[in-house]
């Protein structure tokens, strides 16, 4: 690949192992992780703090990443996959789980506050800024008032659950690729909702 390309950091949120691998929490790194799948790239384990994989898309460099990190740590592998690669912020795209936005709902933004995701508190601390891309994937608030929220994201996904929220990481992951083909105004247009229901799916 030529070092002339435009680069793009496009990091899924979550925690490793297969206890945590079906839950809301999990939801950007299988975003990504299908992502990967979607281009046939196999992600590898790199520099020990992030599984990467490496693609060019209708000539954009595309660094498919999911943090080796619990999501507390994210920032760490983030910051190591942004020095390594000379990637610089406004080329970074998150992709995580968002409580404050409910269940089936999809939002693109950068900048603004984490909503108390400890993920994206790290990152914005390792990078410095708060200025990096960020695709929302709503996981809504847990039903039982008295659940606490920790344990809902943290909880495995029942079937129903389930099959809602993978068709939300579809869409999040392609909401991650126009964010870097046709930028953030025509991804807010095209993806932004507050529903189940994005303004694609009515098209």
């Amino acid at each position: 690949m030529s070092s002339a390309e435009p680069v793009w950091l496009l990091v899924g949120l979550g925690n490793p192992g297969t206890k945590y691998e079906y839950t809301r929490h999990n939801a950007g790194a299988r975003a990504v992780e299908k992502l990967a799948r979607k281009f046939g790239v196999r992600m590898r384990s790199t520099r020990s703090v992030a599984h990467l994989g490496e693609v060019n898309d209708d000539g954009v460099r595309l660094l498919l990443a999911r943090p080796s990190t619990y999501m507390n740590e994210s920032g760490r592998a983030v910051a190591v996959l942004a020095n390594l690669k000379r990637v610089a912020p406004e080329n970074i795209i998150v992709l995580h789980d968002e409580i404050d936005l409910p269940s089936g709902a999809l939002k693109v933004k950068i900048g603004g506050g984490s909503a108390g995701n400890k993920g994206i508190e790290s990152v914005a601390r390792s990078l410095g800024t708060k200025d990096f891309y960020r695709v929302r994937i709503g996981v809504g608030r847990p039903p039982n008032p008295f659940q606490q929220a920790a344990g809902f994201v943290l909880e495995p996904l029942s079937k129903a659950a389930a099959l809602e929220l993978f068709k939300l990481e579809d869409r999040a992951g392609e909401a991650a690729l126009s964010l870097v083909h046709d930028g953030l105004e025509a991804t807010m247009n095209r993806f932004n909702t507050s529903t189940g229901v994005t303004k694609a799916d009515d098209e």
